[in-house]
Order: structure tokens, then sequence, then C-alpha cells
């Protein structure tokens, strides 16, 4: 195998930009091309959230329990259900590193109003509860034990909530009940931002109506936000885990200040970055089922499901649900590590890589070599500027085609037949200013 460290071995071809009269002769002449003045850049928040690639879900709840499923307002006397004796969150974090993600995001409310956390602001929460005799508190728990792994966290906390009478978005009935239940929610954000460390990720899941931009600001300036007119990401439009291909971070900004735009409304064009999180389960539902073991996603659909996520520039967002006793269930833990094994052992360690910009970035291997995927990053941080591009190796004195596409973005991963090849190149067909190739990386995946 071709060792990492390739020093000496690289090369990097420069023709000339469709965007500049002459090459850029230097990488911060390539980053200050004016033609790149115009794309939209990414925040180095949003800039971090697109590196994580891959994120853990975790919806548990009432729900959890069979005769917990309900669309309608339920009684106080309802939480006597919830009592999940052998809650363990450091083995969520577990599943999160064996799967290989890197945040989890915790579902603190959904719409049945309940909440994971010891709230001063209602009676429906966990202090109504049997579990630890009303004591407990699981999101204190899971932001201590992903603060000793160092692992991201961010919570799903709905508008939404029947108990309040409240609809989607936090949506009320009356100006009257709209200012009580502002007040209410308001205070709930802002005990969970306050309370339980740095978050990462906040997911007003359905919009957001009540207003919050100055708690945001003030309790997790940094975090990235899911929907609502403060978001800083888009959801890709189905629950389903893939994005389409072209997979654009722009839109125009009209389409982006609502926070309810989609991978539809992507346009490279456009003025404002709102990358694409694909939320996806691992099981057919959201919350635990005990007849449902049979669902559970094999590892080539969860790989597949990867290519077409993270190998298409977004994010992925995978749900995992831990059963009423509070653990995510053995099949499901196995399950998660066979995708993250199967994920280490096709990326862990390339062959070889290299970066560069300029319309052609090239490879040079010691010797012929196996590969059958390219992996190509752009330096998004200068915006998404590739437009069309081919993957070519070299062999018996000619370049053939590997593959080809048309955007790359935060990430890129390309497969196809294993052919042997001395060198590597990623020829930009088509761009919007000079490109700037973060990461060129050759792998061979056949055991």
């Amino acid at each position: 195998m071709i060792c990492n460290t390739i020093s000496g071995l690289l090369t990097v071809v420069l023709l000339a930009t469709s965007s500049l009269a002459q090459p850029a002769a230097t990488l911060e002449e390539a980053i200050a091309d004016p033609a790149a003045q115009r794309l939209a850049k990414p925040t180095p928040s949003q800039a971090e959230w697109h590196d994580t690639e891959f994120g853990m879900f975790i919806h548990f709840g009432l729900w959890s329990w069979p005769e917990g499923v309900s669309t309608e307002k339920k009684p106080l006397s309802h939480l006597k259900i919830f009592d999940p004796i052998k809650l363990d969150t450091d083995q969520w974090v577990d599943v999160a590193e064996l799967m290989g993600a890197n945040y989890i995001v915790f579902t603190v409310k959904h719409g049945d109003g309940f909440c994971m956390w010891q709230t001063d602001t209602t009676e429906f929460s966990i202090k109504n509860t049997p579990w630890r005799d009303g004591q407990g508190d699981i999101l204190a728990d899971l932001a201590n034990s992903c603060r000793q792994r160092g692992m991201k966290l961010g919570v799903y906390i709905q508008g939404h909530d029947r108990w309040h009478n409240a609809g989607g978005g936090g949506r009320c009935a009356t100006p009257e009940a709209q200012e009580r239940y502002n007040e209410i929610y308001r205070a709930q954000l802002t005990e969970v931002l306050s309370r339980y460390g740095t978050m990462f990720e906040v997911w007003f899941d359905g919009g957001m109506t009540v207003p919050v931009g100055d708690i945001l600001g003030q309790h997790a300036p940094m975090a990235n936000v899911f929907q609502g007119p403060h978001t800083t990401m888009r959801w890709v439009g189905h629950e389903e885990g893939y994005a389409p291909y072209p997979a654009w971070n722009a839109l125009r900004g009209a389409e982006a200040k609502d926070g309810t735009a989609t991978a539809e409304q992507g346009d490279p064009e456009g003025d404002v970055w709102l990358g694409l999180e694909c939320d996806a389960r691992i099981r057919a539902s959201w919350m635990y089922r005990a007849d449902n073991v049979d669902t559970l996603k094999s590892v080539d659909y969860l790989m597949d499901m990867y290519y077409r996520s993270v190998g298409h520039g977004a994010v992925l967002l995978l749900n995992h649900t831990p059963d009423t006793t509070g653990l995510i269930p053995d099949t499901d833990v196995r399950r998660a590590k066979e995708f993250g094994d199967e994920i280490r052992r096709r990326f862990d360690n390339s062959l070889a890589e290299t970066r560069g910009f300029g319309d052609i970035v090239e490879l040079s291997l010691s010797e012929p070599t196996t590969v059958d995927h390219v992996i190509t990053m752009e330096d998004i941080l200068h915006g998404e500027r590739i437009r069309e591009y081919v993957i070519e190796g070299f062999a018996s004195d000619t370049w053939r085609k590997l593959a080809e596409g048309v955007s790359i973005g935060h990430k890129k991963i390309d497969s196809f037949e294993p052919t042997e090849v001395s060198k590597v190149r990623v020829r930009v067909v088509k761009s919007a200013a000079t490109p700037l190739i973060r990461r060129v990386a050759v792998y061979n995946t056949h055991p």
C-alpha cells in the first residue's frame, strides 16, 4: 500500500479558469479571484458543521411506550408510564462513536409538549414521572456524557406543543394565547441553551413563530439552526437520508427568509449559503417500537445513503431509538458498529492525496496502483466554485475518464470500476471562479 505521506510525488498543474483572462499564479491570487466575490460563502460555524459530515439523531419520549403513542393532548397522569430504569447516556454516545457520528441531536421536546429536562415552565415534564423519583434530567446526563467524550451536542425543541395548545412552529389560535405561549417557549429555550453547555445545533422542526433571535444570540451565537427565520441550514425535503445531485449549497435570499427552503431551491448562483442536512431513520419509525426490528436498515442500504448524502456534499443525521429501558437495543448497536466499520474500512486510509488550485489538480502515485474511488473536496470557505469536472486516470501513456460530475462543494465521493493508474487528476471543465481544491484522495476499497 502506498503511504499517505506522499511529499515530493505531487504535481499541481494550472490552466486558466473560465473566469480569468490569465491563470492565477499563486494561491493568494486564486483565493482573491474577483469572480468569487458574488458567490455565497459559509460562516465559520457553517463550515465546521459541514466538516462534521455525520450526526446521530435520538428520538426518545412518551411515544417510545406503546401506550404513549397519541396525537391527542394527554393528562398529567399519563406521565406515569415514563420510567426508563436502565437509561445510560454514555451508551448513547458509545453508539454514536461506533457509527462514526460527530454530533448528537436529542429530542428534548416533541409535539406532545413533554420536556426531558428539569424545567420550571410546565408540569408536563420528567419531574412528574416515576423515573428517578422525578429528580432525573436526561439532557443534563447527555450533556455530561458528550462533554466527557468530546462529542458535539444539539437539541430538538419543537415549537408545536399540544400540552399548551400550540400548533406547528408554536402558532396559537389567538393573540392572547400566542403571547402566553411565547413567554413559556422562550423560557424553555433559555433553560436549554443556558444550563447545559454549548449547543452545536438547534432544531426548530416545522419552523418557528415565537421570537427567539435574541435568545439564540445571547446563549447560542455559534449554534447551527434548523428551520425558522434564523436557520443556517436546509432540510433536504424528505426523511430518507439522501440529497439530490447536484446538491447546491446556495440559494436566493428571497427563498431563504422563512427557513423552510429545501434542496429544491438550491441555486449555484444564489447569494445565501444554507447547506443540506439529510435526516433519516435506522428503523422504520422515529420512536422505538418493539415490533419493527425487521425494518432495521442493512449495511448496504446505509452505505448507499452515506454515498448520496455525505458523498453529495450534505450532512447525514441518522436516528436511533432507545427502548423503554432507556438503552439503544443491541441489534441496533451492532448495526451501527457494522455501518461505522464499513465507512472506516473504505475511507479511513487513502492511498495518496493532495490539494491544489486551478483547472487541473494532479496526483502522481509512486507506482501503478489500482483505485476505485476518488474523494474531492472544495475549499468552501471561499465559495462553491466548480460547475463541471472530470476525474481521469493515467495508464499506458493515456488519460482515461474514471468519473465525471457537476458539483463538488464540501465533498464528492466518486466510485468506478477498479482501474490501475500511475496518476489521477481532477480536471475542471467549468467554474465560476478559480477552483480551490482542498483535497483529492484516492482509494481502493475492494478487499
